[in-house]
């Protein structure tokens, strides 16, 4: 299992777990929960990760992505 934090650009992904409740509940404010596919739009170096999920782009902060697990869709 791989963190969001891992993934590479133009990878698509779908959330396998948010494991913290704090995190999920900031994730589904933004329209991720676990079981989404979302694409790895950008990765910043020691930056957010940027993902696309329809027309929408999220900049999630490293951290953040660190507790979202992925798997390639």
């Amino acid at each position: 299992m791989m963190t969001l934090s891992q993934a590479k650009r133009g990878q698509r992904l779908l959330i396998a777990a948010i494991s913290n409740p704090t995190i999920r509940a900031q994730a589904i404010r933004f329209g991720i929960a676990e079981g989404a596919e979302v694409e790895c739009y950008e990765k910043l170096p020691a930056g957010p990760v940027v993902i696309g999920r329809g027309k929408q782009e999220i900049a999630i902060g490293r951290r953040l992505a660190e507790n979202i697990e992925v798997q390639p869709a």
